[in-house]
């Protein structure tokens, strides 16, 4: 199968996506439910198979940051820190982020988990991979952070109009009763549309919430299951594939718990290990997906090349 390349998929992120990071894709020219296949390049989306279940990351945005150890790592000394970045080719003194919603279509349903960091950037990235804001049916929330729930409006209003929205309870209970100008801009305007749920909740048919607490307080996890297979969409439990995983003890800025976010990493990455399940981040390197291997203390991230094509 040919993969074409195109830069205009690329600007219209509004950030620059170097020409050597390619989107890797599986695609046919249709499919049964109309929405149209196609490959466009460039740092847009992946798009592969789960039993019957197409699960599609896109990539929203990706940025530059200087000072990694004041975001990872800020419980340990600047020379051990220095020491594992020197190890893994990374430099100390900056990193990059990457910000990746994924889209699971169901056959019944498109589903979106999160929504970026505005409407254009979520918009744009659904287009490329051959859908409209109109096409999701269900939004799911993993915790509100305004990296996750910045495309949920915009100034043209709403921007999933026919879609229904899930989120934890405990998640929407604490940012309900905390100022915060991102909640009450963003989620508050759809309250009423909104499904609270708990752990082990069933928001579609093989897609199952997994509490991950600590990163935020209601932080969830989601475990996708069909024909036989399985995909953990792991949001930000991890958010780094060296520092969060080689170190799953070491602090992270954004943490609201530092310490059962440190338990919850070690928790559902040794189960996804054991159980050798994929699994997406939504802040690993694009297009966020890997598996994740026990590596003395800790665990390594293997990303995925062409397992999920075969």
């Amino acid at each position: 199968m040919p993969i074409t390349f195109s830069r205009r998929g690329a600007l219209k992120l509004g950030a620059a996506f170097p020409l050597a990071a390619p989107a890797l894709l599986t695609a046919t020219a249709a499919r049964a439910d109309g929405h149209a296949s196609k490959d466009t390049g460039m740092g847009v989306y992946r798009r592969v198979q789960l039993g019957e279940f197409e699960v599609v990351t896109l990539l929203t945005n990706t940025m530059s940051v200087e000072g990694p150890q004041n975001i990872f790592g800020m419980n340990v000394p600047a020379d051990e820190f220095n020491a594992v970045s020197e190890a893994a080719f990374l430099p100390n003194d900056k990193m990059q982020f990457f910000f990746t919603p994924t889209l699971v279509n169901t056959g019944s349903e498109v589903i979106l988990f999160d929504t970026g960091q505005n409407p254009e950037g979520i918009v744009s990235a659904l287009e490329a991979a051959g859908y409209a804001p109109g096409d999701v049916n269900k939004v799911v929330i993993t915790h509100m952070h305004g990296d996750h729930i910045g495309g949920l409006m915009g100034e043209g209003g709403e921007t999933f109009a026919n879609a229904s929205y899930v989120t934890g309870a405990a998640e929407h209970n604490h940012w309900s009763s905390a100022p915060n100008d991102n909640f009450n801009a963003k989620v508050k305007p759809l309250d009423e549309k909104f499904s609270m749920i708990d752990d082990g909740a069933a928001v579609a048919s093989g897609i199952t919430a997994v509490g991950a607490f600590g990163h935020t307080p209601g932080h969830m996890t989601y475990m996708l299951d069909s024909g036989g297979k399985q995909l953990l969409l792991m949001a930000d439990l991890a958010n780094h594939y060296v520092y969060s995983l080689a170190h799953p003890d070491w602090e992270v800025k954004f943490d609201m718990d530092k310490s059962a976010a440190a338990a919850s990493r070690r928790k559902v990455l040794g189960m996804l290990a054991a159980d050798k399940i994929p699994t997406v981040g939504y802040h690993m390197p694009f297009p966020g997906m890997g598996y994740v291997a026990a590596k003395g203390d800790g665990f390594e991230y293997v990303p995925v090349s062409y397992q999920m094509m075969l």
